[in-house]
């Protein structure tokens, strides 16, 4: 059962539709479900399916794609010398094909380009030369390399320059959707469990399926993180070697951002991280942000050369967080550490971010979802002269009707207390926002928290007060 996916899976039925080929490019984040999302849309009736071998080279690359054409029941006499050859005979697998339309699905398609290969330049002979110009073709494409798909297909400036006809980037899972999911699946799960869920998991569809109904959060999550033989005790590695060839380059850069909250400059990057300030440097923070692993944000009101670099990736910083220990961890670790400090802390962190990750629905709950606007970090530093005390926020909602909601996102297992120091430090923000920026804009605050406020508790200087449940829509 596909959840959500509509508006993707209706482009690829108009596709079967169409009296037209079409050449479609599918991407997102490793785990995210391009590949399900694929075959149940087309119920595993394809001409030709094939997907890449994982670090193997050329060789390998092309006896493997001879091995999907057998399965076909097209024979090839001798071994296959290169990809041009490779795209000949799958030209041969179409013309004798009975069917109305005849569905091409590549998987991983990044892997199979290996060192000295010629697969584009045989994909693009294979596309422009005699694929587009049938009416029965559709031919798609699938990587987890976001990077590699963006530089190599979608913005590349060579032969397959505007010739996709749709690209699909798979984004994560709303909370809403995974709660969806688990409903789907038989789980007795409330939101707050789901949430919990969601700031380990995130919106990746292929974690959620290793929860097993009748265990409390801590026990599933020992079971899928600590216990000997935990299924993701070692999906760290595996991810990021399996989208990178160099992973050790791109895991310093995630170490050192998973080490500071709200991110870091380059330069402080270059410094924390022990790296090169160069032309490497820009092309693994674009490719980990083109991934989904970290994004990349301009602080309000400062110069467009200070761009921050943060680590949002749910799992990543999970791991970092508890499993990335010097020591041994226990198998039983998150059920012992349950409700302690510790997590209560990380858990205060992750709301945040699960919350950066639903801004459509915070500006619904607004009532501003029409209205434009620009999604902002901001901090400074203290300048006592200047009257400024040095402050962070997490979200700003810059709206074009002069308006800025100044948004508070407090994680809490009950009803939220609004002490004088919360309206204090929200005062002192508001202060140092004005002061430093000199903005002329109204500025409203927002609480964003799990079950609203406490009975006798005053909302104080917050002008809206945002739920669990608005997230959920």
């Amino acid at each position: 059962m596909i959840i959500g996916r509509e508006k993707e899976r209706e482009m690829l039925r108009e596709a079967m539709r169409d009296d037209r080929s079409h050449f479609i490019a599918i991407y997102g984040r490793r785990r995210i479900g391009k590949t399900f999302l694929i075959r149940e849309t087309f119920e595993d009736r394809f001409t030709f399916q094939h997907a890449g071998l994982s670090n193997r080279g050329k060789a390998d690359q092309l006896f493997s794609f001879a091995a999907s054409l057998k399965d076909v029941d097209y024979f090839i006499e001798k071994p296959l010398n290169n990809w041009l050859e490779a795209f000949e005979c799958l030209k041969d697998v179409v013309r004798k094909s009975s069917e109305k339309k005849k569905i091409i699905f590549i998987d991983e398609l990044s892997w199979m380009d290996s060192r000295n290969s010629d697969l584009l330049a045989a994909l693009e002979h294979f596309w422009n030369g005699w694929a587009s110009a049938r009416k029965d073709v559709v031919l798609i494409i699938c990587a987890s390399a976001t990077s590699w798909m963006l530089s190599k297909v979608i913005h590349h400036k060579g032969g397959l320059y505007h010739r996709l006809t749709e690209q699909i980037q798979l984004k994560s899972f709303t909370l809403s959707e995974c709660m969806e999911y688990t409903q789907s699946e038989g789980f007795a799960l409330n939101q707050e469990q789901v949430l919990q869920y969601y700031m380990i998991f995130g919106g990746v569809p292929f974690y959620w399926q290793f929860l097993r109904k009748g265990l409390s959060i801590p026990q599933n999550i020992d079971r899928i993180f600590f216990a000997p033989d935990a299924p993701l005790k070692d999906e760290y590695q595996y991810l990021y070697a399996s989208i990178f060839k160099h992973p050790e380059h791109y895991l310093q850069i995630i170490h050192a951002l998973g080490q500071k909250k709200a991110g870091m400059t380059r330069e402080e990057l270059v410094e924390s991280a022990g790296v090169h300030n160069s032309g490497d440097l820009t092309m693994r923070l674009e490719e980990l942000e083109s991934c989904g692993f970290i994004r990349k944000y301009f602080a309000y009101g400062m110069k467009k050369k200070n761009a921050v670099y943060q680590l949002v990736d749910f799992f990543t910083l999970f791991y970092l967080h508890f499993m990335d220990k010097k020591g041994p961890v226990a198998e039983d670790y998150w059920t012992l550490h349950w409700n302690n400090p510790e997590i209560n802390t990380w858990m205060g962190l992750a709301f945040e971010r699960v919350c950066l990750e639903h801004i459509t629905q915070i500006k619904k709950a607004l009532g501003i979802a029409g209205i434009y606007t620009e999604v902002n970090s901001w901090y400074c530093t203290a300048n006592l002269e200047k009257g400024i005390f040095g402050s962070q926020i997490d979200l700003l909602i810059v709206r074009q009707d002069r308006v800025i909601n100044l948004c508070e996102m407090k994680y809490s297992g009950m009803e939220f207390i609004v002490t004088e120091k919360v309206n204090r430090d929200i005062r002192k923000k508001i202060n140092d926002l004005t002061v430093s920026t000199k903005t002329k804009n109204a500025i409203y605050p927002v609480l964003i928290t799990t079950y609203g406020l406490e009975k006798d508790s005053s909302a104080g200087i917050f002008q809206n007060v945002i739920t669990m449940n608005a997230l959920f829509d």
